[in-house]
């Protein structure tokens, strides 16, 4: 719950933001003040203290109180960390929902729009030269690089993805200078990522990695976007994870797309939605 604040703070209010302050500072004294005590700590009003309570996805500071009073307790850890156990379908619906978002808001202000680019020429020069894009993940985070090579696969790009250990290390051993290799990972420690992440390197390729600051697969690439979130790699459902993999994914596609250019892409597009025409019904 502390976390979720923590996430949330971005996208709050000034107010709000002082009273989440208070309950981080303080979370037991928070749980047992009245509102009033609370509004003057805060230096706001009675009713923006209830607001705050709302923004998290409570039905007030009483039932904020009472979730607050059981932090102690791990919640719903393997579903997601939001969530209580006795929690109602609308709080499932806000919590998880503002989790998102705070974590989107969380990454726009923090990305560092420099290693994007860096990332964007790789691969729009790797584009150019004919040379190949590859996308490797385990897991959840194999899903999302089938998600990469579709988009990528799209604007006329020579790319492949493998969420399979033996393949991809087999495809990293065939990779050479001028190819271009994305590594996603959740926790940036799944070995067989790793291994492919070092033979890609060690063979010439650009390597990309997309995957949490600190992590042993941040620095064994040659570009890192950070894809950090309050999410415990070890313990959480990989909710909030996927979809800001995902989000770093269309980021890349669209800035890849305008370096190609329109010229030659957009006619492409044109066709190709034409053509799926016939694979719809009227």
């Amino acid at each position: 719950m502390l976390d979720r604040i923590k996430a949330s703070m971005p996208s709050l209010a000034p107010a709000e933001q002082r009273v989440a302050r208070l309950v981080l500072g303080d979370p037991r004294a928070f749980a047992n003040l009245p509102v009033t005590e609370l509004a003057d700590r805060a230096h706001v009003s009675k009713p923006t203290v209830v607001r705050f309570c709302r923004s998290m996805g409570y039905d007030g500071l009483s039932d904020f109180k009472l979730k607050l009073a059981g932090t102690v307790s791990e919640g719903v850890p393997f579903i997601h960390r939001s969530v209580d156990p006795d929690d109602k379908t609308a709080d499932v619906l806000v919590k998880v929902i503002d989790n998102a978002v705070a974590a989107f808001l969380k990454y726009r202000n923090d990305a560092s729009t420099f290693a994007i680019e860096r990332a964007a020429e790789a691969l729009a020069s790797t584009y150019k030269t004919g040379r190949r894009i590859e996308f490797y993940g385990a897991g959840n985070s194999g899903v999302v690089a089938l998600d990469a090579q579709h988009k990528f696969f799209r604007l006329g790009v020579n790319t492949i993805s493998y969420s399979d250990g033996h393949m991809q290390v087999m495809s990293a051993t065939l990779l050479g200078p001028g190819d271009c290799v994305v590594v996603v990972s959740n926790s940036g420690r799944t070995r067989d990522l790793m291994d492919a992440c070092d033979i890609a390197k060690r063979n010439g390729a650009t390597t990309i990695v997309i995957t949490a600051t600190g992590s042993p697969l941040a620095t064994a690439g040659h570009i890192h976007l950070a894809a950090d979130h309050p999410e415990g790699y070890d313990r959480y459902s990989p909710m909030v994870s996927r979809l800001l993999h995902l989000m770093i994914i269309d980021v890349l596609a669209t800035t890849v797309a305008l370096r190609i250019g329109g010229g030659r892409l957009q006619p492409l597009l044109r066709e190709m939605k034409n053509n799926l025409r016939t694979k719809r019904y009227a």
